[in-house]
């Protein structure tokens, strides 16, 4: 559903549904029930200043009946927020996509406390693209390569590529080897462990389902539906902590499914808060990110026929040389 407003400093105006029915007799009776806790006066001033519109963009007023109007939108006010000191880079642009190399903690769109501090927003106020949309997302823990669309009219094209798993995603991961618990079964997992444990490719499949009160993912038993495989890249670094770098070639796309995969191998992602023990929430830490880059993306462009292919620019501070 198309919005009446256009995009306001890089953010989308918000689409709420008003109810069928009620105890509220006009639009604004609602509105006040949903947040006039928190800010009357301004839901007040949004309306009489003609900032709350109906689907065709005409503005509501204060006695507009509630069953008016299935669909509102209007601007959110937006808080203010420090900027994340991490950059956005661009590696391509054209008539009809954007690529970018997203760093650690910039989110790829808002969410939560995170508006204009997310790859979406800044690149649309920076490049001045409101039409700009993600055709994936990474986590905001996760760097690398991240696909835009840039032009409404082709989007479409590029959007069937991932529903139809059209698009091969390459990461990369650094775990620690060194006598832990990170498996069911402990054990040291050194260099050696890790060269016989993975001298061929591991395909890791399984069901995972997303917790409903919490953001972590969890393997369950049942048809898999995720699918991941591992291979061994290199183990370097010092003798009293190694360290191995692998790369991931996700083919399905769950959420946190290389973390989760990972863990379960017994090699969890270095700086992982989550996977495979969940630690107390804490400030982020720029000095040590979470060990996971999208390090490619490749597919064939629908518009041009030729196939393409993205390599992020950035590195994992902790691989091995």
């Amino acid at each position: 559903m198309k919005s009446p407003l256009p995009v306001r400093d890089g953010v989308n105006a918000t689409r709420l549904r008003l109810p069928a029915e009620g105890p509220w007799e006009t639009a604004l009776d609602y509105m006040l029930h949903r947040w006039g806790h928190i800010d009357p006066e301004g839901i007040l001033e949004r309306f009489d200043g003609g900032e709350i519109v109906g689907m065709d963009g005409s503005p509501l007023h204060r006695g507009t009946p509630l069953e008016e109007h299935t669909f509102i939108w209007y601007y959110r006010t937006l808080p203010a927020e420090e900027r994340l000191p991490v950059e956005l880079s661009v590696l391509h642009r054209d008539e009809h996509v954007l690529v970018a190399d997203k760093p650690h903690f910039l989110p790829t769109t808002p969410g939560g406390t995170y508006i204009q501090e997310s790859a979406l927003v800044r690149l649309r106020n920076q490049l001045g693209l409101p039409d700009l949309i993600p055709m994936h997302r990474l986590d905001r823990m996760t760097a690398g390569v991240l696909l835009f669309s840039v032009n409404p009219e082709t989007r479409g094209k590029y959007q069937v590529l991932f529903e139809r798993r059209a698009v091969q995603k390459e990461y990369e991961c650094v775990s620690a080897l060194e006598p832990s618990a990170l498996s069911p079964a402990g054990g040291t997992h050194d260099a050696a462990w890790a060269a016989e444990r993975f001298a061929a490719p591991a395909v890791v499949r399984n069901r995972m389902v997303k917790s409903r009160d919490y953001l972590l993912a969890s393997v369950v038993d049942g048809e898999p539906n995720a699918e991941t495989r591992v291979t061994l890249e290199r183990v370097g670094g010092p003798d009293e902590s190694p360290r191995a770098l692998f790369r991931l070639e996700p083919h399905t796309g769950k959420t946190h499914q290389l973390r989760v995969h990972m863990a379960g191998l017994g090699v969890g992602i270095m700086h992982d808060p989550f996977y495979p023990v969940l630690l107390d929430k804490a400030p982020d830490d720029y000095t040590r990110p979470l060990q996971l880059l999208a390090r490619g993306i490749s597919f064939r462009d629908p518009v041009s026929g030729q196939d393409v292919e993205f390599r992020s620019r950035l590195t994992l501070q902790e691989a091995p040389a």
